[in-house]
């Protein structure tokens, strides 16, 4: 069977990225098309196989403005030759979903989200406080035009796999479609318990994009008077510098080693926004870290409140900072929480996506109907 993998882009990596390095393990010898590939950007492991790059590629600066030609995407996937392979997998958050598989060929989606602009978190990308009023006028009927291109391509896919029960009830939402849920894969054996007696400081680790609602750590921090560090690049930098005080400490983005001892010294890791599933906070629980994070999402499926963490019910630095308070005040059993975070581990993450693979295949052999 000849097996082509599509991501929707490799610029650094993230979440999505770790779940496509997991899926290369299943098939090493498989090409893989993205729309933009920013060699370095992501691991060895996925740069050693034949990457196939779209149109997007040769425009101006594609590491800085990649975000910036997402009106190009339904294109630029459409023009993928998939020609000749019997499975596709893509790993979506944004477009590649869409492509257009050959005649017979089984095309699975491994969906870490429907678009989120596109369709219910506009205001957080492009809405008039972040991008200002007119520039916002003018792409919402681009993002409404993708939402209804999103939709109308999601019978493209025979069999969607999501994150998690979050994503797939969006999926049936916007795509009217059912999943197969398999979590994605932490790296239990590399993340572990470790000892640091350095200052308390609490920690976010993620990409700076509005929907991550760093803001609200930054200030939460700042009303229980904590220090704060945060992993991680994007265009909200320089806004979020502007806005954090002396006790926050940009780090910029960190290698994996670094990243596992700033899990072990933690007082706690904060997840302020609502994460499609969220590895980081399981990758903290890992390390025997605790988790703050909002009551909302995926940390609802990998945070259990009182016992690995806190969920907060309220999405404002008030209530977040009440969540720092209390779990500064609380003994927490380490091999608990790290406990739970076996429940996602990579050989669970593999067996699980490969059965989806398999009954996925099945099915269109049979004539089966779609989920």
């Amino acid at each position: 069977m000849r097996v082509a993998l599509v991501h929707d882009w490799l610029t650094g990596m993230r979440g999505g990225e770790k779940v496509l390095e997991a899926i290369c393990e299943i098939f090493p010898n498989a090409p893989l098309y993205t729309l933009v590939w920013i060699p370095g950007s992501v691991s060895p492991s996925i740069e050693a196989r034949r990457i196939v790059t779209s149109f997007a590629q040769r425009l101006p600066d594609p590491a800085r403005f990649y975000r910036h030609y997402l009106p190009l995407y339904p294109l630029a996937v459409r023009q993928f030759d998939l020609s000749g392979y019997d499975l596709i997998i893509s790993s979506s958050h944004c477009a590649v979903k869409a492509v257009v598989p050959p005649e017979g060929a089984v095309h699975v989606c491994y969906c870490h989200s429907p678009m989120r602009y596109a369709w219910d978190q506009f205001d957080a990308y492009f809405g008039a406080a972040h991008v200002g009023q007119v520039t916002s006028r003018l792409i919402r009927p681009v993002m409404q035009a993708l939402a209804r291109w999103d939709a109308a391509t999601a019978d493209r896919v025979d069999r969607f796999v999501a994150n998690s029960q979050y994503v797939a009830g969006r999926i049936d939402r916007y795509y009217n479609r059912r999943s197969t849920i398999v979590n994605p894969p932490v790296d239990t054996d590399f993340y572990t318990p470790g000892t640091h007696t350095g200052s308390p400081y609490f920690l976010a680790v993620s990409a700076l994009v509005p929907y991550k609602r760093l803001d609200v750590a930054i200030d939460a921090c700042r009303l229980a008077g904590a220090s704060l560090k945060i992993v991680g690049t994007g265009p909200e930098r320089a806004r979020l510098a502007e806005r954090a005080g002396p006790g926050v400490e940009f780090l910029g983005w960190q290698p994996d080693d670094a990243i596992r001892e700033l899990y072990r010294g933690a007082t706690a890791t904060l997840l302020p926004g609502t994460e499609d599933f969220g590895i980081v906070p399981v990758e903290a629980q890992a390390c025997g870290c605790p988790v703050v994070a909002l009551d909302a999402g995926g940390a609802r499926e990998t945070v259990v409140h009182g016992v690995t963490g806190m969920l907060v019910s309220e999405p404002g630095p008030a209530a977040f900072a009440a969540g720092l308070e209390q779990v500064s005040g609380t003994a927490f059993d380490r091999t608990s929480i790290r406990e739970n975070a076996l429940r996602f581990s990579r050989d669970r993450f593999l067996n699980a996506f490969r059965l989806a693979l398999d009954e996925a295949i099945a099915g269109k052999h049979a004539g089966a109907a779609r989920l």
